[in-house]
């Protein structure tokens, strides 16, 4: 596990803080890679997270939410502690069954969403799945499935 202290910025509405050239520079030996996106995991001002560190304008940033540290964007400005290392561990979201369903039934939806970049594919996924209720995913599936052939914005976005 490395070991860091940082000083938290923000770009936006986005709180992160730099990681070390150094610290980059083994977390990319651990990964393997030094492109795309980097799963860590550590912790921050002794708190477990789990992140991605993401290229962004040139620059690796390592994004720090109020999950991982809370009332995150008013503590710009503080230094924190952050240990980090790869994360390995396999962090795909299964579709939901009636996701896959729906679009089964729906040859151009599913067309559409095969077409989209992965990173829109995942968002798509990640959504659904964190949903509760049973009647929440139904409206849910039935309003990506919508937004899959051109009818309405899903997740904050326009027509695909």
């Amino acid at each position: 596990m490395l070991v860091f202290k940082a000083t938290i910025e923000i770009i936006g509405i986005n709180p992160f803080v730099h990681v070390p050239e150094a610290i980059l520079t083994e977390i990319f030996k651990q990964a393997g890679k030094n492109k795309g996106p980097v799963p860590i995991r550590g912790t921050i001002n002794r708190k477990k997270y789990v992140q991605t560190l993401v290229k962004y304008k040139g620059d690796w940033r390592f994004y720090v939410n109020t999950a991982m540290l809370k009332n995150s964007p008013k503590r710009i400005g503080e230094t924190v502690e952050i240990t980090i290392e790869y994360d390995p561990s396999d962090r795909t979201i299964k579709p939901h069954p009636k996701l896959l369903e729906a679009l089964n039934k729906d040859k151009n939806a599913q067309k559409v969403f095969t077409g989209l970049p992965p990173s829109l594919q995942k968002e798509i996924v990640r959504y659904i799945a964190s949903l509760k209720t049973e009647e929440i995913i139904q409206r849910n599936i039935k309003r990506a499935i919508n937004f899959l052939n051109g009818k309405e914005r899903f997740i904050g976005r326009d027509k695909p």
